[in-house]
């Protein structure tokens, strides 16, 4: 089985947040990961939050353990502190779950 994390951000710089998704790419696919699914929506009519979102995608993993993983690594962390936290205002997670 798959995992598989459903995220809703607010992207405020479109061109340093290209860069990031360029930067970190190859180090996703090093833990097997991959994005499923990538929109641009300019209406978010039902939210759980109050924080804006206009960027909604799916990332995919072979396990829970290999996400984590990713999100821990050296390598990743320091393309999110250079283009991620500059280009995005808010976060959310919208499901985690495993895929079949």
């Amino acid at each position: 089985m798959s995992f598989e994390r459903v995220m809703g951000l607010e992207v405020v710089d479109e061109t340093v947040y290209q860069q990031y998704r360029e930067n970190m790419i190859p180090i996703l696919e090093t833990f097997g990961g991959s994005f499923g699914y990538d929109f641009i929506v300019s209406d978010v009519l039902k939210s759980k939050t109050d924080d804006p979102i206009n960027r909604v995608f799916t990332i995919d993993f072979p396990s829970r353990e290999m996400m984590d993983q990713f999100f821990s690594d050296s390598s990743y962390l320091e393309v999110k502190n250079k283009y991620f936290n500059r280009s995005v205002k808010s976060v959310t997670t919208i499901s985690m779950h495993e895929k079949m």
